[in-house]
């Protein structure tokens, strides 16, 4: 027995399912909107906006 894990998305709402337990840090897009989620916490699910990724360039 699979059991699907539902989050909402941070931006328009709309779910966010996952097919395995979600780990800390993962990056997931939101197929209705495009935004980039980070899992920021794993009991319950708490989505949020994934940070930009800067160039460091070389500093």
């Amino acid at each position: 027995m699979t059991t699907t894990i539902t989050a909402a998305c941070t931006e328009c709402d709309a779910p966010i399912t996952f097919d395995r337990p979600p780990l800390n840090g993962q990056v997931v897009r939101c197929a209705d909107c495009g935004a980039e989620l980070e899992v920021t916490n794993t009991d319950p699910i708490r989505l949020e906006l994934a940070p930009e990724v800067e160039e460091d360039w070389g500093e």
